[in-house]
């Protein structure tokens, strides 16, 4: 059966990213089944330059193909802010998720509602030889200024999606691996990881 390395050590990206592609004929690795630690810098100016980084890096270092993602929250009166650096927003040393959105909130205070936000995601699949393929998701809602619901991660508890009238942490994770960003990303590029890593473990 083909192997594929996740490339995150977020522990919420690893569990989503599993339970996505759970009904793959893929073994989904974590980097501490292989004992990986890396740093990967994420200078990239774009979420597929980030996310490719990441792929690249993992698989060289364990030998497999690997997934990377990169994601980002992007809200129109910040003009796209945080985008590329929402893991990195809040200027506190040592941020938490709940620093990073009482950051965001502090910028948009003031300006009027609603503040309409994506979810955007690229996941890149990496082979050590350094072949990439890329594929995007989006999800579109909207930030509020007070935190609901205690599943998910990051910016969750404040991202609503207007048409549930709940916030991505009120969803149960099987529909949020439905419809979020990173689980659009997943799906879109499920029809290449199925045929062409099953390829590449032939070839490698």
């Amino acid at each position: 059966m083909t192997k594929l390395l996740i490339a995150t050590q977020n522990r919420g990206k690893l569990r989503e990213i599993q339970a996505i592609l759970s009904d793959l004929q893929i073994t989904l690795l974590t980097p501490a089944d292989l004992g990986l630690q890396l740093d990967v810098v994420e200078d990239g100016k774009t979420y597929a330059e980030n996310a490719a980084k990441k792929a690249l890096a993992y698989a060289q270092a364990g030998g497999l193909p690997a997934l990377g993602d990169d994601s980002g929250l992007e809200v129109e009166a910040l003009n796209g802010a945080p985008g590329i650096f929402s893991a990195r927003y809040s200027p506190k040393p040592g941020a938490t998720d709940a620093d990073r959105r009482a950051y965001l909130l502090q910028n948009l205070s003031g300006k009027p509602r609603p503040w309409k936000a994506r979810f955007y995601a690229t996941v890149a699949i990496a082979t050590p030889q350094g072949r990439v393929h890329l594929a995007n998701g989006e999800c579109p809602g909207e930030i509020i200024p007070e935190e609901r619901g205690t599943n998910g991660f990051g910016y969750d508890p404040i991202f609503l999606l207007p048409e549930l009238g709940r916030t991505m942490a009120e969803l149960d994770e099987e529909h949020k691996n439905r419809i979020s960003h990173r689980a659009r990303a997943l799906q879109n590029i499920r029809p290449i990881l199925s045929e062409w890593l099953h390829t590449l473990h032939s070839d490698d």
